[in-house]
């Protein structure tokens, strides 16, 4: 069972992760400097480690149904690090939908709680959305689950 007490380790890994996205924001705004891109993607990749460990991350990165993800993501940075910052960070941001899609219903909930957020996600059109972008992360589970 994982720990969910908020250590220094876990601290540090939130900051990286923070700073990690804030750099390659900033990357971005920049006409995609290919520098804090890369920055800004170690930084991400360091924060997350820390946050749930070495060996989680480890197995989290290497689990089959991840494969596809990772190797977006790892390709994405090195084409970053080469100097096509544009293609790379298309396919990082692929690979990152992949790799952490089974977060996004944790992620939708916690956006509610937040006050003039969840206000506004209240709304019709954007429930409309949110219920079908819901249903199409269940539908890909559902054949993920069947073809496996």
């Amino acid at each position: 069972m994982a720990s969910f007490e908020m250590n220094d380790l876990k601290k540090i890994g939130l900051g990286l992760t923070g700073f990690g996205v804030f750099f390659t924001f900033l990357g971005v705004i920049f006409v995609f400097d290919k520098g804090l891109i890369a920055m800004g993607n170690i930084l991400f990749l360091a924060g997350v480690t820390l946050t749930i460990g070495i060996q989680p991350a480890i197995q989290f990165f290497t689990k089959r149904r991840n494969f596809k993800g990772t190797i977006s993501f790892g390709l994405g940075f090195l084409l970053v690090v080469f100097g096509w910052p544009i293609l790379g960070l298309l396919l990082e941001s692929y690979g990152f939908l992949v790799l952490f899609s089974g977060f996004w219903p944790t992620l939708a909930v916690f956006l509610q709680r937040i006050p003039i957020l969840g206000w506004l996600l209240q709304h019709p059109y954007i429930r409309s959305v949110h219920f079908a972008l819901i249903s199409i992360y269940f539908h890909s589970l559902l054949n993920r689950d069947i073809c496996a």
